[in-house]
């Protein structure tokens, strides 16, 4: 089996990034303006994994010091060769661009606020912009809706182009399918949203602030709506896939009904979407207290990410378990230890949570810290 657990945590980092930078454009382009304690934090958390998306695909290869000359010698009909290019145009000319304009105000004023090794740190982040005059500050929010208008497809096409080099793959039934891109594509925008109810509660607590519940209600909202979606399409998928009966069926029937009953029945449709959808939709309906609310809100973005990791399990794992002459089934054997084992792959799902917390110490996503920074 060619591509084992480090090309699972590749599209699963990657959804969490187009997930998130899709949320926080809900609050600037459509102004939704009760998610908007989110935004800043969500850009930060987009970041944060993006940083970390390339390094399952490096320590995957058997040549990672060479992963530049994808670079210097593209090859512009190959899929994979376009990440690069993909890579290279959210992380700089989307992401960093939205989150300087966006955070250029607040970056003179701790300049001028710091001391030390902070207040040139500050500046040297400040790139020598230091003008704060109105006609300023209006043309850093126009860049940050223009940025962010540029980015929403940009999303779509960091996530939905992993989907594609699934689905382009005509030899294999289990990824031939022209809804996988969008199947992807929806269903990092659900992981992110799952992602944001979590870091945004869990980090609101631990400053001992209070949750604005209409941000977390708006939320989950959101949530159920693209959780819905996304079942839909994944049950329009397989319904086509039955409906064509190719000779392929009956060992994806075999296959669903023995390798990947648990996986994919259990984890991936019952607990990661159908309980999801039923424990916000009872929350939704009954006039629950604001507590037990915010509790079932955080259960529910939990399975979805277990979900959603099931999700793409199947994907890559699932696609490699029967023969090419379509007669029989094989096992996936996962290493605990090596380079593309299971406690690396946990350490790609830690690191990025690491880089936010460093994130959010330098560049505070609540206003009422910049002044408290000093």
């Amino acid at each position: 089996m060619h591509w084992g657990i480090l090309i699972v945590v590749y599209p699963y980092i990657t959804g969490l990034v187009a997930g998130a930078f899709i949320l926080a454009s809900l609050e600037r382009v459509f102004n939704v303006k009760e998610i908007m304690p989110t935004y800043r934090l969500s850009l930060l958390t987009a970041l944060s994994f993006l940083l970390i998306a390339p390094l399952p695909l490096l320590l995957h290869l058997g040549h990672p010091e060479r992963f530049y000359e994808i670079m210097i010698t593209p090859h512009l009909q190959s899929a994979m060769a376009m990440f690069g290019f993909v890579y290279v145009w959210y992380l700089m000319m989307v992401l960093i661009l939205e989150i300087w304009f966006e955070y250029r105000q607040d970056l003179v004023v701790l300049a001028r606020e710091e001391s030390g090794l902070k207040k040139y740190f500050y500046y040297l982040l400040t790139l020598g912009s230091l003008d704060l005059s109105e006609k300023s500050l209006q043309f850093d929010k126009k860049a940050v809706g223009f940025i962010t208008i540029l980015g929403i497809p940009s999303a779509f096409i960091l996530h939905g182009y992993v989907g594609f080099i699934f689905g382009s793959i005509k030899a294999n039934p289990w990824w031939s399918s022209v809804l996988i891109p969008i199947v992807f594509l929806f269903s990092a925008i659900v992981s992110g949203i799952a992602l944001m109810v979590l870091i945004y509660g869990i980090s609101t607590l631990l400053r001992g602030k209070s949750i604005n519940m209409p941000c977390m209600d708006k939320l989950a909202t959101y949530l159920l709506n693209a959780l819905i979606i996304d079942l839909s399409l994944e049950t329009l998928d397989f319904i086509h896939r039955v409906y064509e009966s190719v000779e392929s069926i009956h060992i994806m029937g075999q296959m669903i009904s023995q390798k990947l009953f648990i996986s994919l029945i259990v984890v991936q449709l019952m607990l990661g979407t159908l309980l999801p959808i039923v424990l916000i939709v009872v929350t939704k309906t009954f006039n629950v207290p604001a507590e037990l609310r915010r509790l079932v809100y955080f259960m529910a973005a939990i399975f979805v990410q277990i979900g959603i990791f099931s999700t793409r399990w199947n994907v890559v794992i699932g696609g490699q378990l029967f023969s090419k002459s379509l007669r029989g089934l094989t096992n996936y054997k996962m290493e605990l230890l090596g380079i593309e084992g299971l406690l690396i792959s946990i350490g790609l799902l830690i690191l990025p949570v690491v880089i936010l917390i460093v994130m959010i110490k330098i560049l505070p996503p609540w206003k009422e810290d910049i002044g408290a920074a000093s």
